[in-house]
C-alpha cells in the first residue's frame, strides 16, 4: 500500500515508496490481513465459486504472503506465486508458506508490478490484484499487461474500492463530531496527490468493469465485502486503528486542521483514558469491493 493508512497496496495493506522499511513495516502488514481474515474467508468462498480448480494463482502485490497463503489453503492442487517489489516481504512471505506446509507449492518473484507476473511459470488461472492496482501509474495499460497472462478462461480478481474503514463514533466526546469524515476528505486529496505523483500517471474514471472489458476480458461478478468488529474491539483491532491513524497523523499533519490534530494526537497517546488504547468505544468497520473478469476461452 502506498502509505498503510489507505488500506490498498502490497496486497493486505497499502503502502508504497521506496524510502520505507519493508522489514519494519512486514509486522503492521501481516497483523492487518490477520485481524482481515473473516472478510478473506469472505471473498476466497466467492471466488472458489467461480474458479474451480485453478493449476496456478498469481497474487499481484502480495506483500507478506498472508492472504498469499489463505489462497494455497483454499485451493489444494494449485500452485501460488506471491508478487511483490519488497524483498523482505517475500522472504517473510516464504517463511509463512514453510511454517503451513505449503512450501512445495509456493514460490515468489520479486520486482515492479505489472511487468513481473509475465515471468511467472506458465499462463495464469486466477490473477489476484488487492488494491496494489492503484499503485501503478497507468491503470488500463496494467489490467491490460494482467490480462494477457491469463490462461483462456482464466480469471482476474480486483480488489479496488469500497468504503472508507470506521474505527470510532460520531462524536468521541472530545473535539467536533464527525472526525473520521474530516480525515477521510484529507486521505482523499492524499490519495490524489500519490495517484498524481506515480510515473506515467493516467487519470481516468475508476468505472472498474468499463477498465477490466477494454482490457479484453469479461467482466463477470462485483461484490463488496464486509469486516465488521463491533466495540469493544480486541487489542489486535486496537492495535490495527492506532497503526492506521498514526500513518495518516504521519503523512498528512499538514493537510488536518489543527484542533482535529489535537485530538488525534489524544486518540494516539496510550497514555490517555480517551485514546484508541482504552476507550471502550472503538471497532472496525470495513467493506471492501471485489471485480472478477474473465479471459473469454
Amino acid at each position: 500500500m502506498a502509505h498503510h493508512h489507505h488500506h490498498h497496496g502490497h496486497g493486505e495493506g497499502d503502502v508504497s515508496g521506496s524510502d520505507l522499511d519493508w522489514a519494519e513495516m512486514a509486522e503492521p502488514l501481516e497483523a492487518q490481513a490477520e485481524l482481515f481474515a473473516p472478510l478473506y474467508t469472505q471473498v476466497l468462498a466467492w471466488l472458489g465459486e467461480q474458479v474451480a480448480e485453478p493449476g496456478l494463482i498469481v497474487d499481484a502485490g502480495s506483500g507478506p504472503g498472508v492472504v498469499s497463503c489463505r489462497f494455497a489453503q483454499t485451493f489444494p492442487g494449485a500452485r501460488v506465486v506471491a508478487v511483490d517489489a519488497a524483498a523482505p516481504l517475500l522472504e517473510r512471505a516464504r517463511q509463512r508458506a514453510a511454517a503451513l506446509g505449503l512450501a512445495d507449492r509456493f514460490a515468489t518473484l520479486a520486482g515492479d508490478l505489472p511487468s513481473v507476473p509475465a515471468e511467472s511459470d506458465g499462463p495464469v488461472d486466477l490473477l489476484w490484484a488487492a488494491r496494489s492496482l492503484h499503485h501503478i501509474g497507468d491503470q488500463g495499460a496494467a489490467l491490460a499487461a494482467f490480462a494477457d497472462r491469463l490462461a483462456p478462461g482464466g480469471t482476474l480478481a480486483l480488489m479496488e474500492g469500497g468504503l472508507p474503514a470506521r474505527y470510532l463514533p460520531r462524536d468521541l466526546g472530545l473535539g467536533r463530531p464527525g472526525l473520521q469524515s474530516r480525515l477521510d476528505g484529507v486521505l482523499e486529496a492524499w490519495f490524489a496527490r500519490m495517484r498524481a505523483g506515480l510515473p506515467g500517471s493516467v487519470a481516468g474514471r475508476e468505472d472498474w468493469p468499463a477498465l477490466l472489458a477494454a482490457a479484453g476480458l469479461k467482466h463477470t461478478g462485483t461484490r463488496t465485502f464486509l469486516l465488521d468488529l463491533p466495540a469493544p474491539a480486541s487489542e489486535r483491532a486496537r492495535a490495527y486503528v492506532a497503526t492506521s491513524l498514526s500513518w495518516l497523523r504521519e503523512d498528512c499533519a499538514e493537510d488536518i486542521d489543527p484542533e482535529d490534530l489535537t485530538v488525534l494526537d489524544r486518540l494516539l497517546d496510550p497514555d490517555d483514558e480517551a485514546s484508541v488504547h482504552r476507550r471502550p468505544d472503538v471497532f472496525v468497520l470495513a467493506a471492501h469491493t471485489v471485480y472478477t473478469a474473465v479471459r473469454p476461452a
